[in-house]
């Protein structure tokens, strides 16, 4: 059998970090904000080396490690983010880009979407085989109320600016987390901004 060609295979990030907490918080919003991509956990840099760490499209590395293993990450700039404490970088850190672990959910949401926006809209550096966009059916008045819903608006505001009751505000936001599966105004964002219902700026 001939092996698969590395087109076809699901793009995959390697996180390497010793903070389990971070690691499995970071994973369930990565899996979110890019859900063709396969996330690998490392608590080493031993550990990644025996992964074949050459095929991973991402690393997003603790700042201790990057700084411990420098010359390997220097190699693979590019595709680099250093996760770190403050959104102060300092020293070997200091010429990579960077996430800040220690801000509230919906803006490390954001900050990633950022970065996925910038590297990979619309399937930009992925594989040609895969696409960004998986097809769920929103009406017209459910895309609206999304959009500004993820850009902060409560049911009231919502209710004012489409000129609708709010009670068919609420009966939309209960459609739209049916139609979709998620209830999190985390996972509402990322489907908003992946899918192009609203731009990142807005957030």
């Amino acid at each position: 059998m001939s092996p698969t060609h590395p087109s076809m295979m699901s793009p995959k990030i390697a996180v390497i970090c010793r903070n389990t907490l971070s690691v499995v918080g970071l994973r369930h919003i990565l899996q979110e904000v890019l859900p063709l991509m396969k996330v690998s956990e490392f608590s080493s840099m031993d550990s990644l080396m025996q992964s074949e760490p050459e095929s991973y499209f991402h690393y997003f590395v603790d700042e201790d490690i990057l700084c411990a293993h420098p010359d390997f990450f220097m190699s693979s700039r590019q595709k680099t983010i250093v996760l770190t404490s403050s959104k102060e970088v300092e020293g070997e850190a200091a010429g990579f880009r960077s996430l800040c672990v220690c801000q509230p959910e919906q803006q490390l949401v954001k900050s990633l979407l950022q970065m996925e926006q910038m590297a990979h809209a619309h399937g930009r550096n992925l594989p040609k085989s895969f696409s960004v966009h998986e097809e769920r059916q929103l009406s017209a008045r459910e895309v609206e109320v999304l959009s500004l819903l993820v850009q902060g608006h409560i049911n009231k505001e919502i209710a004012d600016q489409l000129h609708i009751s709010l009670s068919t505000v609420i009966t939309h936001r209960k459609n739209i987390t049916e139609k979709l599966g998620v209830k999190s105004v985390s996972a509402l964002t990322i489907y908003a901004v992946m899918h192009g219902y609203v731009d990142i700026s807005l957030i």
